[in-house]
């Protein structure tokens, strides 16, 4: 008798945890893209596409246009590869968005795609070399990663791209990109987009980039730093500089 009472216990209990499982919310493939900034910030965007048994359409659906689920509560219907996978713990996210996508139907339940957007601080340091050159080295303890015996690595099914500023110049990479294949040569010149795919070792990554400031940006910083320490009172300070060249000049043509 008590077996049988056990026995349905386990089935209502498999009843409904059904549709919250790995196996009924199976992840099929991650993408993470990383911008990088000059300001050393970068906005992440990571694209989960999921798979949804038959068995968990409607549990799905019903989850996607729930108000009160929270970002934990995913994980939990999700797995661990739902998480922030570039993350500072000295700074920290911000602005993050999170967006379940509608299902696509198929033969045996739906696809769908998870949206993380969220901005991390502190991704690189940046160092002046030379007179408007500035080196860029990405911090890779900002990867949160699968962790293997050799170090964290890219799990499988899982892409992570990197994009620089335009204009921006390749110093150092390791290991080489994936993609572009074509572009190692040529010391990845006019290229702004660099992909690792899955089982990619990250436990020694190297990314470091160059950024050749132009004259008139150096100005423009140079005058915004002058705002932030002055405030209002560098206006007046600009104004009776360029006045008494104006009045240098004149006096110099009498």
């Amino acid at each position: 008798m008590k077996t049988a009472v056990l026995l349905v216990v386990a089935s209502l209990l498999a009843i409904m945890l059904q549709g919250y499982g790995y196996a009924s919310y199976t992840v099929t493939n991650l993408n993470t893209t990383v911008v990088l900034n000059a300001n050393t910030s970068a906005q992440v965007t990571e694209v989960l596409t999921v798979h949804v048994s038959n068995s968990s359409v409607n549990q799905y659906q019903t989850d996607r246009i729930a108000l009160n689920l929270t970002l934990s509560t995913w994980q939990g219907l999700i797995g661990p590869l739902l998480v922030q996978h570039i993350i500072n713990p000295k700074s920290g996210v911000y602005n993050f968005k999170y967006l379940p996508g509608p299902l696509v139907p198929d033969y045996d339940g739906g696809t769908a795609k998870l949206i993380m957007s969220y901005y991390v601080n502190n991704v690189t340091t940046v160092k002046q070399t030379a007179p408007r050159e500035f080196v860029y080295s990405f911090n890779k303890n900002v990867f949160n990663f699968e962790h293997a015996a050799s170090g964290e690595v890219l799990p499988p099914n899982t892409t992570l791209n990197i994009i620089i500023p335009n204009g921006a110049q390749i110093s150092t990479v390791y290991p080489v990109p994936d993609s572009p294949v074509a572009n190692f040569t040529t010391g990845y010149s006019n290229t702004t987009k660099f992909s690792w795919f899955d089982g990619e070792p990250l436990s020694k990554f190297s990314f470091v980039f160059i950024i050749h400031e132009s004259l008139s940006k150096e100005v423009e910083t140079f005058f915004s730093g002058v705002y932030a320490a002055l405030g209002i009172f560098s206006y007046v300070i600009i104004g009776l500089v360029i006045a008494g060249f104006i009045a240098y000049a004149y006096f110099k043509s009498l």
